[in-house]
């Protein structure tokens, strides 16, 4: 109210005239010694002691705390109030906004966590899986199709639970007990939408998956649950419009099932099946691009149950809401970890953002702390990336020596989950914009971008206050097994040539099993310059990554040939802090080693690929374009620009320039067209071999007379050669 603003503001002028009468006196007077003594330090807590007493009889706030620098007192503010909450579970659409043209069940979906007793192996191809093409319309039997929820060609608005109107039967068919045909749906969180399912024959089923919203690319998530089956009975499903040419699906990966009676029963939770598995080109195109088909063939182990199939686990927003309140809800958790709202996504979906630091120390000790930045799933449908960061987040929130150590060392900022609105609707790779947030973390269009504009002005702040070591993004990969990082390389410095490996080298000492360095790449491509990792490399962090987890498995040492589980990601989490010790322990010993190392390593790379040996003094002179392939995994380039409704209204207003400036312009355009023609002309008298007089150096106001006069000058010549 205004009588509460017109107080609020009384007391800070109040407060501020009585700090400036009284600082002086507290300081010197209460203490009776000169600002610049040296028996000020002997007398510490008598000088802050007396202080505290003095700002509490006459500050009317308890909004200033006070540290001190050499018994200096300096003010600062207290940690702000909770201004949200986070919203309870109990709903299933408690604080999750969708785009107000989606329609979503009201089922509250929920998964147990569980891991196999044993790797689960890849499959393998016996030359004799079927290719089946897709369907002619006429000749399916459509049983299930919704709205794609795309009737504009960009994001509007957004509401809590989505679209309120009735929701229309998704099927079209009767899904009685009696029906052999399998009852479908995708109309919940994180869902990769199926558009249709056709039936060709019994027990077959042909998918067509949603685009990621407002966009016409994108299809490789699915998640979605199916109904009404019987046991013993082998069903084929086949997704007919995926984009990619090539999948790890080809090499053995298996997709995902999860049985409501298999959890109630035996505590089983999500496990690879599949036979039959095919991931091909289908001969069918849309705009202009070929399709790829993917077939699999599988038993349901229980009559008449309630069945998941997806093509990673599963993380959705409201996961990380639950994972986040009980977080907060623990006080030993809550001491040292702070949970804030960073920004409000397109939709107003909340982007969290964590603090994670040992509390106490003097404030020396609180500004010598050096920073740790760690975010997750800018892109949506790499569910693998925010099962590495729970796991990271579990052991930086637990109660070991480690987890301890790294506390009072680090100050961790942590933004879990980039883009909620992408993962609310089940996009693979982009937000509501269209758009991946993954290249335009340069962007200037806050409204548009939030998510990561709030982000990069986070680290440039942080950066201000402190050393950032270390910045890493966790990822997705779905052409490539094990884990592996993208770093940045730094070809200035030749001194730092080998230092941006020297933290994926130490991921793949203490994780032998899981991490490939081969893998690792460092190059720095124009057309990766709006990642996160490159811009974040640029703002000043040296280490700048992004982890890169494969949605298959590992195929290395005692774990080669079997699926990542969710313990195997969530490990990636541990493993990464157990690195972050090594990398910074003050004994540089390993860091000597790995260095050594690396150098052998890299002359080993370029003996290969160059044919020859070379000295390490040359490497300056050489660069990662030459020894190094591509980083590009992902068509991911397609969806750079901007938003759909921003293409049309991006012309800029033109500037009006002066008169001057419109004659220099008309000088220079005069100038350009003389020297074009000057060429053109050159090279046709080089092309009659014959020799060219000399072009005449006297000045002319256009230019024009000097070239008209060479021209004929060249004509004559060669009339006169002929004669």
């Amino acid at each position: 109210s205004v009588g509460q603003g017109s107080s609020s503001i009384q007391t800070k002028v109040t407060t501020r005239r009585t700090w400036d009468r009284t600082h002086d006196s507290l300081v010197t007077d209460a203490i009776h010694l000169p600002v610049d003594s040296t028996d000020m330090e002997e007398e510490p807590e008598l000088h802050q002691g007396q202080f505290s007493f003095n700002v509490e009889k006459y500050l009317r706030t308890r909004q200033l705390l006070f540290d001190f620098e050499g018994g200096r007192p300096i003010p600062r503010l207290r940690e702000p109030l909770d201004l949200f909450t986070i919203p309870s579970t109990s709903s299933p659409f408690q604080g999750v906004r969708w785009p107000v043209e989606c329609k979503v069940i009201c089922d509250k979906i929920h998964h147990i966590e569980w891991d196999p007793p044993e790797p689960e192996p890849f499959y393998q191809q016996t030359g004799h899986e079927r290719t089946p093409m897709p369907v002619e319309e006429e000749k399916g039997n459509i049983i299930y199709c919704i709205d794609s929820a795309t009737k504009t060609s960009y994001f509007t608005r957004s509401r809590v639970g989505g679209g309120r109107e009735p929701k229309k039967g998704a099927t079209s068919c009767a899904n009685s007990q009696a029906s052999s045909t399998l009852s479908f749906e995708s109309r919940f969180e994180s869902v990769g939408h199926i558009n249709t399912s056709n039936t060709f024959g019994v027990y077959d089923y042909e998918l067509t998956l949603r685009n990621d919203m407002y966009t016409t690319k994108h299809t490789q998530w699915f998640y979605f649950r199916v109904r009404n089956m019987k046991a013993g009975v082998t069903y084929r499903f086949t997704i007919v419009n995926l984009m990619k040419s090539s999948s790890l699906y080809e090499t053995g990966m298996c997709p995902l099932l999860y049985s409501d009676l298999a959890a109630w029963l035996k505590g089983e939770g999500w496990r690879h099946v599949g036979s039959n598995i095919r991931y091909y080109r289908n001969d069918s195109e849309k705009g202009g691009k070929t399709l790829y088909s993917l077939t699999w063939t599988l038993q349901f182990p229980y009559e008449n149950d309630t069945c998941y199939l997806a093509h990673c686990y599963p993380y959705t927003y409201s996961n990380l809401q639950c994972y986040l309140h009980g977080m907060i809800s623990d006080p030993a958790k809550a001491a040292y970890c702070k949970v804030r709202v960073l920004c409000r996504s397109l939709a107003g979906n909340s982007v969290y953002a964590l603090t994670i630091t040992a509390p106490g120390g003097t404030w020396q000790e609180r500004r010598s702390k050096r920073a740790v930045v760690v975010t997750a799933r800018v892109h949506p449908g790499e569910t693998n990336g925010s099962w590495m960061m729970q796991g990271f987040l579990d052991f930086l929130l637990g109660e070991s020596p480690d987890a301890r150590l790294l506390r009072e060392t680090f100050v961790f900022k942590v933004v879990p989950m980039l883009n909620p609105d992408g993962v609310v609707v089940g996009n693979y790779r982009c937000s509501l914009t269209g758009c991946d947030l993954n290249r335009n973390y340069r962007t200037l269009l806050r409204d548009f971008f939030p998510c990561v504009w709030y982000t990069r002005n986070m680290v440039k702040r942080l950066l201000a206050e402190r050393e950032v070591v270390l910045y890493c993004d966790f990822h997705g990969h779905s052409r490539k097994n094990n884990v592996f990082m993208y770093g940045c390389n730094d070809h200035k410095d030749a001194s730092l040539h080998l230092q941006e490996r020297i933290f994926p080298l130490m991921m793949s000492k203490n994780a032998k099993d899981k991490f490939s360095f081969r893998s690792c790449k460092f190059k720095v491509q124009k057309s990766k310059e709006g990642t996160g990792r490159i811009v974040m490399w640029r703002l000043g962090i040296r280490n700048s990554y992004t982890m890169e987890s494969t949605f298959g498995g590992s195929t290395l040492g005692d774990r080669k040939g079997t699926h990542f589980s969710i313990r195997d990601l969530k490990s990636m989490g541990y493993l990464f802090c157990d690195t972050l010790l090594d990398f910074c322990d003050p004994d540089t010993t390993k860091i000597a080693h790995c260095l050594t190392e690396l150098e052998a390593l890299l002359r080993q790379e370029i003996r290969r690929k160059l044919g020859q040996d070379v000295d390490l003094d040359s490497l300056e002179g050489l660069s990662d374009i030459d020894i190094e392939s591509s980083t590009s995994g992902s068509n991911s380039t397609e969806s750079d620009g901007l938003p759909v409704h921003l293409l049309n209204c991006s012309n800029k207003k033109k500037h009006l320039r002066s008169r001057k400036e419109r004659n220099k312009l008309r000088q220079q355009r005069t100038q350009s067209a003389t020297s074009k023609i000057v060429h053109r002309n050159v090279k046709n008298a080089v092309s009659l071999n014959q020799p060219m007089p000399k072009v005449s150096k006297a000045p002319s106001p256009t230019g024009v007379s000097v070239l008209r006069i060479s021209f004929l000058d060249r004509i004559l010549y060669h009339q006169m050669k002929i004669w």
